[in-house]
């Protein structure tokens, strides 16, 4: 299968990192804290630094812990200088609701490669962008799926954030929080540029244009092999 958009396995577990890689279907990495919370991660660093021997010359992104953004700037500035391939994840505001943007700017400024997080109105994509020093390789983490778990169709905003974006040199529009193959359909038709997906939804990958009633009759033998394994009867 060949899509025309780039693929980056979302996740913190290193084995499934180095599978994901080997298989060949991705060509970038990020990660967050609550995927580092999910895979029982102890030391960020240390995650960091095998994380990085492992998947050597695959970009990646890490995200600050800073809640203040004098802490985010000086874990910006050190996770940057671990390698040409790193992205550091800036989240668009903290947790009191200030924006990230004048720390946004700084750091791109200074040529470091940011991916800006957990974006969800036209707004903070353009403030984003805005703040962003062409030429310099960026990322936009709009948050498709969350905005679908609202009732909201994603797809308009997608498609005038992909505008904004590509309106700038270096700028990258990422779909994240994907729920499901047919979002990585859907973020390719719109232009966007990077879909990030969980290593479980990637391994559904085989099942991309599969004959649909060879999956009814499979999904009828499940239910069948699920049937004699319960043991249940309806009639004695």
């Amino acid at each position: 299968m060949k899509f025309n958009i780039e693929i980056y396995s979302d996740g913190a577990v290193i084995s499934d990192m180095i599978a994901m890689k080997e298989a060949g279907l991705i060509s970038g990495f990020t990660t967050n804290p609550s995927l580092m919370k999910q895979a029982g991660v102890t030391d960020y660093m240390s995650f960091v630094q095998e994380a990085l021997g492992k998947i050597e010359g695959m970009p990646i992104s890490f995200e600050v812990f800073g809640d203040d953004f004098a802490t985010m700037e000086k874990e910006a500035l050190k996770l940057a200088a671990l390698g040409n391939n790193v992205f550091v994840k800036i989240p668009i505001m903290n947790t009191r609701g200030e924006s990230s943007i004048p720390l946004i700017k700084k750091l791109s400024d200074l040529g470091l490669k940011l991916n800006i997080t957990a974006l969800m109105t036209e707004k903070q994509v353009q403030d984003t962008v805005d703040a962003l020093t062409t030429g310099v390789e960026s990322i936009v983490s709009v948050f498709a799926g969350r905005i679908a778990d609202t009732g909201v169709h994603p797809e308009p905003f997608v498609k005038k954030s992909v505008e904004i974006c590509h309106r700038k040199e270096g700028v990258k529009l990422l779909w994240a929080s994907t729920r499901e193959v047919l979002n990585i359909v859907q973020a390719q038709d719109l232009g966007v540029d990077i879909i990030t997906v969980p290593p479980a939804l990637l391994n559904k990958l085989s099942m991309y244009h599969k004959d649909l009633n060879t999956l009814s009759l499979e999904t009828v033998q499940t239910f069948n092999k699920d049937i004699k394994a319960l043991g249940f009867t309806i009639l004695d």
